[in-house]
Order: C-alpha cells, then structure tokens, then sequence
C-alpha cells in the first residue's frame, strides 16, 4: 500500500452559545475544524484533524510510503521539519497527518484502532468542560445539568479573572453534579489559561480552597515556566495540570524534570503518535496522562492502550457540521465503536455545501491580552457571562493587611 496524495477542508464546530476562557471569547459559538485527508493506492482513505500549515511541505516526506509505517513516518515529518523548527502549528499539521496514517492503519487491518493499539476496555472516563467563562449563572447550570444528564460527575470550569466569581461559579456546578450524583462528591477544577504570575497563582487558588476542594488547577502560568509551576505546586492543595501547549517531548522534559506537573495533558491537535510518547514519558515518573480536545476522537483510542490515563475532556456533546462519529456518551465516558479505523466519516458535500466559515474575531481564546499576567484590578465584567454579577466598581489587586484573608489574586 502507498500514500498517493491528500485533501484539506475546513468545517465548523457551531456550540450554540459563547465560548473561550480568561484570554477571550467567540461571542458567536463558531470554532473552526480543520481535516486532512490522505489518500492511499488501496482506496483508504484517512481522517486527521489538525492544521493545514505547511502540509505540502510536511506531506513531502510521507508521499509515496506504506502508511501503515506510521511511526517511521512520523519521525521522518520531524526531520524533514527540524531546521526551521516543528512546534505550534506546524506540530499539529504533522499530527493530523499521523493520525490520518493511523486511521488508514487500521482501517487496512479491518479493526479499530483502540483494539489495534492493544485496549482492552473502549470506555474512556471523561469530565465535563464547556469553555464556559462567558455563560451567566443559568446558563452555566444548564450546560452542566445537561452534562450529569450523561453521567458526569466531574467539572473544569474557566476562570481566573476574579476568584469570588470563580468560587461563586466552581460551588454552583458543585450543586449541580452533587445532586445527579445522589449526594456524591464531585471532581471540580479550575482552567487559568496562563493568565496569572505565580503569586497571583497561589494567592487565588488558595483562597478558593479555603471552601473548595480542587482537583487540579490547569495551566496556572506560561507553559514553560517549570520553577513557576513547581512554585504553584508547593503553594496549593491541588495538583497543576498542563501540557496540553506543549509540542514535543522536549518541551515536557524540564517540567517534569523539575516537578512542575501532577497531571500531563496533551491535546488532540498533536497526534497519536505524540500521545504515546508522551504518555510513556509520563509513565516513567509515575504521573497520569490527560487527553485535551473538542473533538479527541484519536487520542481516545490511544488512551485505551496506556496504562496511566486518568480522564479525557469532554467538551462538545455534538459532533463538528459534516462530521459522524462512531461513539458515544453514557455513565460518565465516552465509549468507542466496533468501525474500522477512528470511526469517523466525513460528510465533504455537506460541508462545502453549508457554506459555513469561521472568520477570525479580533478577540479570542487564541489571542493573549496584553494585560495578562499584569492585572491591578479584577476583571469582572470583561465577558458578557460576568458582566451582570458584580455591578459595582472593580475591586484593586493591592496588598491586604497583615490580619485579611486576601480574596482576589494579585500580583
């Protein structure tokens, strides 16, 4: 079999309501979904979903080969791209093209690939996450109750831009998950998105946790500050949880190395291959693994086969505009179908027929403020979801007396 050429297209995830995090927000609910398709001599076809930047470039080195030498390959991606540097972007054209290979892999062995990969059990536990720092109180309980609805009992809620507001939010979906669950304990905890330094980091967790029990706390500061992420680590109850930015083993090797990370994530975006490795790595210091992603199809059925998985992201109950997926939600997991391959079908006429593009908005999830990090107020009523609870003036970030508990985190 020969890989004998590929296809880009790009649909959209529609939510239904605003989302993002303490960067920004989609006020319209519309997120891109990018595709790549490689094609084989055999008639498989393959299903990645991941950037298309650079693929010309990147498909160079995978054109003409078996695909079903899917790591060879990979490594070879990794080659043809170290010069100029394979991280962000680029990283994730190459995982969607490894997942592709992997998809035709077992689709040519008539299996799926969870089974290919020697999982055993095709339930993979999951925890609620909406994206949801846009979302007023009514909004939030709904989308939470619809969640328990399928059987979760675990939360990660967006925050960090004022810890009253957190702990308000992070005690209602608390509610909510404790009365589906019959009075049992939900797992709760609170995604910064890299927006706080590390003081700020320690002084709002551990204000929360004067009445909260977390779980983790994701991504508290910039990925890459290992000593900052063992600080925060030192300085809280919970775990920190983060990777899911991180492109390359050798990004993860001085957070590790340093005991900077309780939880290892990595997302969808970056391939099977790269879960696997990373997995391992995590593994070897005794650290459970934990799938990112709004659609983490492939990185499911890897987190069957290793033996360190925690828990995966839920995100989207609804599947991306022309997209069919071969699983579904119930008790709390998702749980993977008997397809060949990743079971996933894409719907090429309904996606070009819709018609549907997500145009870039000047602010987003994806684009830093210039102010993060560097905060003296709180930024209540930055997002529409916030705007209506603290009608008052914005309380300051300044030191407190010896004897005050301090209530916002500042720096």
């Amino acid at each position: 079999m020969r890989i004998t050429g590929f296809r880009t297209l790009t649909t959209v995830h529609e939510w239904g309501r605003p989302i993002g995090d303490a960067n920004g927000v989609y006020v319209d609910g519309v997120t891109p979904v990018p595709i790549i398709l490689v094609d084989t001599d055999a008639g498989i076809t393959g299903v990645g979903l991941g950037p298309h930047i650079e693929v010309d470039a990147v498909f160079s080195a995978i054109d003409g080969e078996d695909p079903r030498c899917v790591t060879a390959l990979y490594d070879r991606m990794l080659r043809h791209t170290f010069k100029a540097g394979h991280a962000g972007a680029l990283f994730g054209t190459i995982g969607a093209l490894d997942t592709a290979l992997w998809d035709i892999k077992a689709k040519a062995a008539g299996e799926p690939l969870w089974r290919l990969l020697g999982g055993g059990d095709r339930r993979v536990p999951a925890y609620a996450s909406a994206l949801d720092i846009a979302l007023s109180d009514d909004e939030l309980a709904h989308v939470y109750q619809t969640y328990a609805e399928h059987g979760l009992r675990a939360a990660k809620l967006k925050g960090g831009l004022d810890v009253e507001r957190d702990r308000d939010r992070l005690t209602l979906v608390r509610e909510v998950l404790t009365e589906a669950g019959r009075g049992a304990r939900p797992a709760l905890m609170l995604d910064a998105n890299e927006t706080w330094t590390r003081k700020q980091a320690v002084r709002h967790v551990s204000e929360l946790e004067r009445t909260l029990d977390l779980t983790w706390v994701e991504e508290p500061v910039r990925r890459w500050d290992a000593e900052g992420m063992a600080a925060v680590g030192r300085g809280i109850r919970a775990s920190v949880a983060s990777g899911e930015n991180l492109s390359g083993l050798e990004q993860y090797r001085p957070l590790l190395a340093r005991g900077a990370v309780d939880i290892v994530q990595t997302a969808a975006v970056w391939g099977v291959t790269h879960f696997l490795r990373v997995a391992a790595l995590a593994h070897a210091h005794d650290l459970p693994v934990s799938p990112i992603g709004d659609t983490p199809v492939a990185l499911l059925h890897a987190a069957t086969s290793v033996p360190n998985l925690i828990a995966a992201e839920l995100q989207n109950l609804q599947p991306p505009l022309g997209l069919s997926l071969d699983l579904h939600v119930e008790d709390g997991a998702f749980v993977l179908g008997h397809s060949p391959g990743l079971g996933i079908e894409v719907d090429e006429e309904a996606i070009t027929a819709s018609g549907r593009q997500h145009t870039a908005a000047p602010e987003g999830p994806g684009i830093r403020p210039d102010h993060a990090g560097r905060r003296l107020l709180t930024a209540a009523g930055r997002h529409a979801g916030t705007q209506q609870h603290h009608p008052g003036p914005p309380r300051f970030l300044v030191p407190h007396p010896v004897n005050e508990v301090p209530r916002t985190a500042g720096p």
